[in-house]
């Protein structure tokens, strides 16, 4: 018996009947107009197969980490809703960079047109070559989980036991993180 698109979103179905993962994705920009880069992404992502954005943070003005010889980034993250397994939301994510001009395989901590990093798929632990999942640094950055801890402040990491509100508050990374507007996180359409 088919679900009601109430029920399907009550359980994590999507319109298909198919299971879907709550994730997290983080985003950045510092090259061109940053902050229209993001709501980009955003867009972009959203329309994606397989994926719907269910809310962003808002939007922070961030020190850069690690070379701090560039301009400030904008910074966001998502929660979303995806049927696809890790690989291919991130190959998805990976295709939305490069058709937003990402150039791979440069400097570590360069300055991008775009950056989409996974940071949550459900409470999955992956370690794989080229995909570690949660993020293997989002602890340790404050541009990721002050918007993280915006929107999913109780989510708790899987590999620590200790919720996005509780790193955040052991944090010592002390680089600024300036929200760019008071408008409230977005929330999207339904499933």
């Amino acid at each position: 018996m088919p679900f009601s698109s109430g029920e399907q979103e009550l359980i994590g179905l999507d319109e298909r009947g198919d299971r879907s993962i709550i994730g997290f994705v983080g985003i950045g920009s510092n090259l061109g107009d940053p902050l229209a880069n993001c709501v980009d992404a955003i867009n972009r992502v959203d329309s994606s197969r397989g994926i719907r954005v269910v809310r962003r943070s808002s939007f922070y003005h961030t020190e850069p980490f690690g070379n701090r010889e560039q301009d400030w980034f904008v910074n966001a993250v998502v929660e979303i809703r995806t049927i696809l397994t890790p690989g291919e939301l991130l190959h998805t994510l990976q295709s939305v960079e490069t058709a937003m001009g990402r150039v791979r395989g440069g400097e570590k901590w360069a300055p991008r047109s775009i950056d989409l990093d996974i940071l949550f798929y459900g409470q999955h632990l992956v370690n794989d070559p080229g995909l570690a999942i949660p993020h293997p640094e989002l602890h340790k950055r404050r541009f990721v989980l002050i918007p993280l801890n915006e929107i999913a402040p109780y989510v708790i990491h899987p590999a620590f036991g200790v919720s996005i509100k509780g790193l955040l508050s052991r944090i010592r990374d002390e680089s600024l993180v300036k929200i760019i507007s008071e408008e409230s996180s977005q929330t999207f359409g339904t499933l």
